[in-house]
């Protein structure tokens, strides 16, 4: 096992007095214990660090007895394949034992519990994903992950094919992961082994997808992977809706998402890449598994009337009532990516101010209000009129005439409207 002349034992996260005492709790008794993978790969690229997983020597049995002897929250989260979760002051720590594959089989693969860290880490994806750092902060590299990171290169460990052979999902992953934190060009044998096995993804879970393709859509800037993933063919098989409509827009919304401050919306993005089509982005959103939020989102934008540079600002707030705040707002700034998308020989000075309009209807609209309608049927009720299918269409009426009016009717004219005779 070669080991790195890193050490991160001085950053912030690794001095915890929680990992402190998970490593005192396992580097005992002949076990060993190391951080992994993410938390070792960020902050050598520079990252934010969020969780913090290690792997031991200790068997789960064991480490769940030395959890309790310690008064140590353990929940055995994936115990099946080694995986116990500690709790130390409300912090958790995902600790797996190593392992080596016996047999294969994607997620569900049958493995052995082992304490050889370099088959532990030949086990794993990419050369990135399997650093470890031992109780000093001595960073260990079995497979090369720090010249990888040095470069940016998302690279499987050993053979491409076969790591995807072990969980197709790894796919997606390639591209996610070179989205985060992938420099210049995919690399050459992962790509390829993507595109020859691109079909397998159709064995996977709607649910796993849309996981993977939502994380991959939150990164910075995830419009060089899209791309990648387009060229291969990958991105039509998982979203035949983007082949005519294209990707050109994602670039403008990152844009503006940089220009204005706003934050990644993997669902926003999704959006700059699909047509607004109702029946569509309900197949979409079911053939994905997509949350009901998540769906009702998207058929809300594509039923939602775009506005114009030109809307004025009555116009765009009798919009918002009708529709809703959310899919004008996801209108609106899709309307400036598209301009930002423009190559730069077609922004004139028209273009400018249409840039400018839009971004004030978008103040406008995530500042205003939707008022309540200050009628009800039971108003009607107690004004004499017999309850029935006639006061709901009366109520419409009314609401009609009261949002025509920018909301200006009061209770007693709405009220006089609507016991008119037709």
């Amino acid at each position: 096992m070669n080991t790195a002349d890193k050490n991160i034992g001085d950053e912030a996260w690794f001095t915890s007095p929680g990992l402190g005492r998970v490593f005192e709790l396992l580097n005992t008794d002949g076990g060993e214990v190391r951080v992994v993978g993410g938390a070792i790969r960020n902050t050598l690229m520079g990252e934010a660090v969020g969780d913090v997983d290690l792997a031991t020597t200790v068997l789960p049995e064991d480490l769940i007895t030395r959890a309790k002897a310690a008064r140590i929250k353990a929940i055995p989260t994936g115990i099946d394949h080694g995986t116990v979760t500690l709790v130390i002051d409300g912090q958790g720590f995902e600790v797996t034992t190593l392992r080596t594959d016996i047999k294969p089989m994607g997620r569900h693969a049958e493995v052995a519990f082992g304490e050889d860290w370099q088959a532990d880490a030949e086990r794993r994806d990419f050369t990135v994903n399997a650093l470890y750092a031992d109780h000093t902060g001595l960073v260990h590299d079995p497979v090369g992950g720090m010249a990888d990171i040095e470069s940016r290169t998302i690279r499987f460990i050993g053979e491409a094919e076969k790591r995807i052979e072990e969980d197709h999902l790894r796919i997606l992953r390639f591209f996610r992961f070179f989205a985060r934190y992938g420099g210049g060009r995919p690399d050459a044998d992962g790509l390829r082994a993507c595109v020859r096995q691109r079909e397998k993804l159709n064995s996977l879970s709607a649910e796993r997808v849309w996981k993977e393709l939502k994380s991959l859509l939150a990164a910075p800037d995830p419009g060089r992977s899209l791309l990648w993933m387009r060229q291969s063919g990958i991105l039509t098989l998982l979203l035949p809706e983007t082949e005519k409509w294209g990707i050109d827009a994602v670039a403008g919304l990152i844009a503006s998402e940089n220009a204005h401050g706003w934050s990644p919306d993997p669902l926003l993005r999704l959006m700059a890449m699909v047509p607004p089509d109702t029946i569509r982005m309900e197949a979409l959103a079911a053939r994905l598994k997509m949350s009901k939020a998540e769906a009702a989102r998207l058929k809300e934008w594509a039923l939602a009337t775009a506005p114009q540079a030109d809307t004025a600002g009555t116009v765009l707030e009798r919009l918002i009532y009708r529709h809703g705040k959310t899919p004008v707002c996801d209108r609106l700034k899709l309307a400036q990516a598209a301009i930002r998308a423009r190559p730069a020989n077609e922004i004139d000075d028209k273009t400018l101010a249409d840039m400018a309009s839009f971004s004030k209807l978008l103040a406008r609209a995530e500042k205003f209000k939707r008022p309540q309608f200050p009628l009800n049927g039971k108003d009607l009720i107690k004004a004499g009129l017999e309850p029935g299918e006639t006061i709901g269409q009366r109520l419409a009426a009314a609401e009609t005439k009261w949002i025509e009016s920018n909301f200006t009717l009061d209770h007693q004219r709405l009220l006089h409207l609507a016991l008119e005779k037709d």
